[in-house]
């Protein structure tokens, strides 16, 4: 997010991680381990797959990896829940940090997009036979093709997300987030009591830098004091109960768009998790949010957050607002942080302006910022890239003064939803298959909302509520 925006003109080609030959040292195999694949989808030049590993033995698994063949002419595409080397025709999926370990007659899975009409075969679970064979078993068409080719013209099938969400405590299951400025700018000040009822999910903007490298701090602007005629952060520690007393959630933000918050290093990532936790105590804060758009450290603020939710127990909510370019492909860091913490990760709130034309998840077509066909088409790279659709909500500007491009009226925010959650109201783009499970929506901003008659809120939130 920004005190102020500028118009960014951005042209982003498809971009595609190049995975090179690399030795895998294989975890101790478990006698009773089998790892089974299904083809969840199927649409006849290319395939969606699943390998669900079990542990069947009675000795704990420390760690999995899955190793395969694909004939000549099938390439894999985007993958989730593990991680992957290759070398030729020959892939090997290993664990994640949060998957490895498997206790008897426990299970888990990853997944995967691929190109062309091979299946896998020699299949091996930590050097010994998968158990199921070599000849995987195939769960049938479905109509839709996968995001690299044109859109379907019948509805979109729909499928459950791939895994159970974290628990973030009463949160809506499709919730409507607004980010409240704690500075002065030409949007209407408010207290934080005063945001209006509609937002389930308030970010306050911004945590800062601090001289110490990774630590955050926050207090009352000293200007929006000003404007308000007195706001101290006594007052302001009161409203955060307020809101909460009413059902809300309220979320620390860090960053924003002269945020110079860097975590690099293991002692940073100790420093943010530290400072993050005594902000959270401090003012009654349910959680934090990512918004950190001068670059991030995914490994590093990985390991933040997971010190920081280790902290602050599961009901942590942990938010991100990546820039929209920063959603374009698994392989860059706002992404790679997703996917590598999406274990206990709420939700990402990509902002979809000031960006643009760019590349939807078919790689066909560069869309025009600002309209239903951009905001499904790069969701859809987030969701078939391995995010679950309560995971994904859609950032829009609250009206004129909010963003330098990419606005758009409220209804088109409810007919991207309509598009990603039912396969209704969509443009000339369709996704491969419906999303009901959708977060929601965010808007940048609360301030810019008022200001602007509350119309994104009013409009909006009441719509959530008909999604399935």
């Amino acid at each position: 997010m920004r005190r102020t925006r500028s118009l960014i003109l951005t042209l982003v080609t498809a971009c595609a991680a190049t995975v090179g030959a690399a030795w895998v040292a294989l975890p101790a195999f478990a006698a009773g381990a089998t790892a089974t694949f299904v083809k969840t989808a199927d649409w006849g030049t290319g395939w969606e797959g699943k390998y669900t590993i079990t542990n069947g033995g009675a000795s704990t698994i420390s760690g999995w990896a899955v190793t395969f063949d694909l004939p000549a002419g099938t390439t894999l595409g985007s993958y989730w829940d593990a991680l992957l080397t290759s070398s030729g025709q020959r892939h090997t999926f290993t664990n994640r940090s949060w998957n490895g370990t498997l206790a008897p007659g426990a299970s888990t899975s990853f997944g995967f997009l691929a190109t062309g009409s091979g299946s896998p075969t020699n299949c091996q679970l930590n050097g010994a036979a998968c158990g199921g064979g070599p000849t995987p078993t195939t769960a049938g068409p479905t109509t839709g093709p996968p995001p690299t080719t044109a859109p379907p013209t019948t509805p979109p099938a729909t499928t459950p997300p791939p895994t159970t969400a974290p628990p973030t405590g009463d949160l809506p299951k499709h919730l409507l987030t607004g980010y409240w400025h704690n500075f002065d700018n030409p949007a209407v000040e408010l207290r934080l009591r005063d945001v209006p009822a509609e937002y389930d999910l308030v970010a306050v903007a911004f945590a800062e830098a601090t001289a110490t490298p990774g630590a955050v701090t926050f207090a009352v602007d000293p200007g929006l004091s000003a404007a308000l005629g007195g706001y101290s952060d006594a007052e302001f520690t009161a409203d955060v109960q307020a809101l909460r007393s009413r059902g809300k959630k309220v979320i620390l933000s860090v960053g924003g768009e002269t945020g110079r918050v860097a975590v690099n290093d293991a002692a940073s990532a100790t420093a943010f998790a530290d400072s993050t936790f005594a902000l959270l105590r401090r003012y009654g804060f349910d959680g934090v949010d990512i918004d950190l758009e001068n670059g991030l450290n995914p490994t590093y603020m990985g390991q933040a957050l997971r010190a920081l939710r280790a902290k602050a127990g599961p009901s942590l909510i942990i938010a991100m607002a990546p820039q929209t370019i920063d959603m374009q492909s698994p392989a860059a860091g706002y992404f790679k942080l997703a996917l590598d913490i999406r274990d206990i990760l709420t939700v990402v709130n990509t902002q979809f302006y000031n960006s643009g034309a760019m590349l939807g998840c078919d790689q066909n077509a560069a869309y025009p910022q600002g309209s239903v066909n951009f905001i499904v088409a790069l969701a859809c790279i987030q969701l078939e890239a391995g995010l679950r659709p309560d995971q994904v909500g859609l950032g829009l500007p609250a009206g004129p003064g909010a963003a330098g491009g990419g606005i758009v009226a409220p209804s088109v925010v409810n007919a991207a939803l309509d598009c990603l959650a039912r396969g209704t109201n969509c443009g000339s783009f369709r996704p491969p298959r419906t999303y009901p499970g959708i977060r929601g929506a965010m808007t940048w901003s609360v301030n810019w909302d008022v200001s602007n008659g509350n119309g994104f809120a009013r409009t909006v939130k009441p719509h959530l509520a008909t999604l399935p």
